[in-house]
């Protein structure tokens, strides 16, 4: 990034945190504070952290004096936050902490990457709420700035909770160390869950295979390890006794077919990415670290200008980041592209062409945070 740039962005930051109030989390005082500062001359990233506050005054006063790309608080409580040393701070506990990013979900245009990862944080939300018993008053929804949502559970009861305990609760988001016997095992009733998901995945797969036709169906089961010619073909013939089964709620068929555990063991087969597509896809290390640092709510994200947005659960549905998250004017400024592109921002759609373009100064700092453009013209100042 062209010093330019760097200061185009350091000045247009500068703006926001000198008019807005930034948000403190609950418990100032007993959190650590990390920040990732604009430095033209710094080859890496580097973090100011161990870093303590005794009131949301005084950090605020301090994020105006040094405006950072990046503002960061842990997850975790401490009787020390400012101490040097992990040992020294004195963990008390730490909120729950669920973190969705499409990076991890898929590759695309950043308005699919934004749709698709909503999705996900919609089933996670359903699934703390309907199956999991979270009040949903403890459940604090932050877009995260740049592709993705944070989930801060703060209720009392899993403050307390080590690395295992959020460990198993990943797990259980993520459809993680299923056991299809355990699911299915007793009486048909009390569906819900991952039983039901797991009976509507198998479902699913079934009628998948059913369509391709006996011949490449014959084809695909010979792909497992231990399904041979004869065990193939009497699969595909039992698929219609083994769905009305399902729908009986009689599993032992499906249950004790050598064929089917071949299939529903496979990682990275069809039936796993049925079974994967059910699940919320959240990233499960964020979650079991108990000291984590997690970007904090109405800051900006260095890497996309875009603000670090509280969203209210009842508005997640209509909540478009591409607006919402928006903090920047719509004056123009000159970049430079690197390649052509198209983004979308605040209700428009802009095409871009390598070379040099006019753009609203949201868009601007959008493309130049990502590394997409650099500020044209005399000293990247924006023009009126």
């Amino acid at each position: 990034m062209r010093p330019a740039t760097t200061e185009f962005l350091r000045q247009r930051f500068t703006e926001y945190y000198r008019k807005e109030r930034i948000q403190a989390p609950p418990s100032v005082g007993e959190r650590e504070f990390g920040f990732i500062l604009f430095d033209p001359d710094s080859p890496e990233v580097r973090m100011r952290r161990h870093m303590g506050f005794g009131s949301a005054q005084e950090l605020g006063e301090y994020i105006r004096s040094i405006v950072p790309a990046h503002a960061f608080y842990s997850s975790a409580y401490y009787t020390a936050p400012g101490a040097g040393t992990m040992a020294e701070k004195g963990w008390t506990g730490a909120d729950l902490i669920f973190d969705l990013d499409a990076d991890h979900l898929m590759r695309g245009p950043y308005r699919a990457m934004l749709d698709r990862v909503k999705v996900e944080t919609e089933k996670l939300l359903a699934m703390l709420t309907g199956e999991l018993g979270f009040a949903e008053r403890e459940i604090h929804l932050v877009f995260s700035g740049g592709r993705g949502y944070h989930i801060h559970v703060r209720e009392i009861a899993v403050r307390g909770w080590g690395s295992q305990e959020r460990r198993e609760l990943i797990d259980y988001v993520c459809g993680i160390g299923i056991d299809p016997r355990g699911l299915l095992s007793g009486p048909p009733d009390g569906t819900g869950g991952w039983k039901e998901r797991y009976i509507s995945t198998i479902s699913e797969y079934l009628l998948w295979l059913r369509g391709l036709g006996r011949e490449k169906g014959v084809e695909h089961l010979m792909e497992f390890a231990g399904i041979g010619k004869e065990r193939a073909p009497k699969f595909i013939e039992s698929i219609g006794e083994y769905l009305a089964g399902l729908a009986k709620g009689d599993y032992a068929p499906l249950l004790t077919n050598q064929a089917f555990s071949a299939i529903s063991e496979k990682e990275g087969g069809k039936f796993r990415e049925l079974l994967r597509g059910k699940a919320a896809l959240a990233d499960e290390p964020v979650t079991t670290d108990t000291r984590r640092l997690i970007r904090m709510p109405t800051s900006l994200h260095g890497g996309s200008g875009l603000r670090v947005t509280p969203v209210p659960l009842d508005d997640f549905g209509s909540f478009d980041p591409l607006q919402d998250a928006v903090v920047f004017s719509d004056r123009k400024v000159k970049v430079d592209a690197a390649m052509n592109l198209t983004m979308e921002i605040q209700g428009n759609t802009y095409p871009i062409g390598k070379g040099t373009n006019v753009v609203p100064e949201a868009l601007a700092v959008f493309l130049c945070a990502r590394g997409l453009a650099e500020v044209a013209g005399e000293g990247g100042r924006a023009s009126r």
